[in-house]
């Protein structure tokens, strides 16, 4: 039996499931189709299904901050600095910046 599985992952995205949980029902949503904050930057990044992708957006469950108009996100990379990214923030930048390609 295999206990190690190769992934393209280079890092992975952190988002807080119950802040976009807690956002939809306030009618907040991401992107230019609103959507959950998850899909949508997955969507922005490219990102690929699984462990295939170059990048992993993965929902978690609470991470104990809960903004009022935002939703919480880690990024791998900086563990030590968590963001909250609210409903009117760009996500193209967003992406562009947790893919690391401008910080």
């Amino acid at each position: 039996m295999k206990t190690k599985i190769r992934s393209n992952w280079s890092h992975a995205i952190l988002v807080c499931r119950k802040c976009s949980k807690k956002n939809a029902k306030r009618g907040a949503s991401f992107g230019p189709k609103g959507k959950p904050l998850a899909k949508a930057l997955k969507k922005e990044l490219g990102a690929k299904k699984g462990r295939k992708s170059g990048v992993g957006v993965v929902e978690v469950s609470c991470l104990g901050v809960c903004p009022a108009r935002g939703v919480v996100v880690v990024d791998s990379r900086s563990p030590g600095h968590w963001q909250i990214v609210l409903s009117d923030a760009d996500i193209g930048d967003l992406a562009r910046q947790l893919a690391g390609t401008s910080e």
